[in-house]
């Protein structure tokens, strides 16, 4: 394996590993056997890039999206923050990604899913006024089921055409 695959495979493990100990928070929250909430003020530190347990629990917004389409980024950061959404999302329903057109996934990770949790929230600057998530170019990204824990992400890139040259791809 070359460096960035296994580069990409490590970033991926600690991305699932994250999003498993999320589901697990909020099973946990669900069934009350959880932790009791913290005083008011108090919040127990988080990585960055992580959604807080406790925010989830009691409907609060998931800070997982907060840096797609940031000035400082990149397009590819901004693919593997969109591929940790969906493991936060496969976690924390104990499902495969959301399906369907890139309006109808993205419907799934703002809010309209069997948990009500909104894994982006739907303000996020990233969503357009049709509801479908944009790369940092303003084009809605491209969604490739390649099984049910599996998404292909495609950004059109700077030219704003998908299937050219310029496009950034996020494969797991």
């Amino acid at each position: 394996m070359d460096a960035k695959r296994v580069r990409a495979a490590v970033l991926g493990s600690v991305a699932a590993l994250g999003a498993l100990l999320l589901g697990l928070a909020l099973v946990r929250r669900s069934a009350g056997r959880g932790p009791q909430a913290p005083a008011p003020g108090a919040q127990a530190p988080v990585a960055p890039g992580h959604a807080r347990a406790d925010a989830a629990a009691a409907g609060g917004r998931s800070e997982l999206a907060d840096a797609l389409g940031s000035p400082t980024g990149s397009a590819e950061a901004d693919l593997r923050a969109v591929d940790q959404v969906f493991a936060a999302f496969r976690s924390a329903l104990h499902s495969g990604n959301p399906t369907g057109e890139n309006a109808e996934i993205t419907a799934a990770l703002t809010g309209h899913n069997k948990v009500g949790f909104a894994f982006i929230p739907p303000d996020n600057p990233a969503i357009n006024a049709k509801g479908e998530l944009c790369d940092r170019w303003g084009t809605p990204y491209f969604f490739h089921q390649l099984s049910g824990e599996r998404m292909e992400i495609r950004s059109a890139g700077p030219d704003r055409t998908l299937w050219t040259a310029d496009d950034v791809v996020f494969t797991p």
